[in-house]
């Protein structure tokens, strides 16, 4: 991907050229529209946010620093939290990312953010909220793909490719 031009984007919040905005936003990395959404006012900020597609906001909100995803979380009602972002955010991200961003934003916001999980995976960031900072349990993942001893490489491969696609660590 060829890196981004902030004054092209800037231009087009200017005009108010959004479908323009969109379409360009759509064809950059998650990290480079983390970056020009950082470089934004507040406003511009949530508006160009919401105009992502559902997928690259979610992907766009784990680049985004604390002080953005707050400020994001507490500009958009509790429906759009519940149906557009958040709840597909925290369900995409592995639990130990989850907890480390959700470690960093206020009582407050964690608690509106953790209405929006499935349980399954609201029980294992309470579990992993319990563990003190830096401990083995706090940086340890819960998603990886154990094999077991009697495993050939043809067996091993074969539980890895039906069991690891969503897993962090095999």
């Amino acid at each position: 991907m060829e890196q981004y031009d902030a004054e092209e984007l800037m231009q087009y919040i200017q005009e108010r050229k959004f479908r323009l905005l969109r379409a360009r936003l759509s064809e950059m990395n998650e990290a480079d529209i983390a970056e020009f959404l950082g470089e934004l006012e507040d406003n511009p900020k949530v508006m160009v946010f919401r105009m992502l597609p559902k997928e690259l906001a979610a992907d766009v909100f784990a680049f985004l620093e604390p002080d953005v995803q707050e400020h994001i979380i507490n500009s958009i009602n509790d429906a759009e939290v519940s149906k557009i972002v958040l709840a597909k955010i925290i369900e995409d991200l592995f639990v130990d990312d989850a907890v480390d961003m959700l470690e960093e934003l206020p009582a407050t916001v964690v608690k509106r953010v953790m209405r929006t999980a499935g349980p399954e995976t609201r029980s294992l960031i309470n579990q992993f909220l319990k563990y003190p900072e830096n401990s083995a349990g706090s940086i340890m993942t819960a998603e990886y793909i154990g094999l077991k001893k009697y495993m050939n490489v043809e067996q091993a491969f074969a539980y890895i490719r039906a069991h690891g696609v969503d897993k962090e660590t095999i």
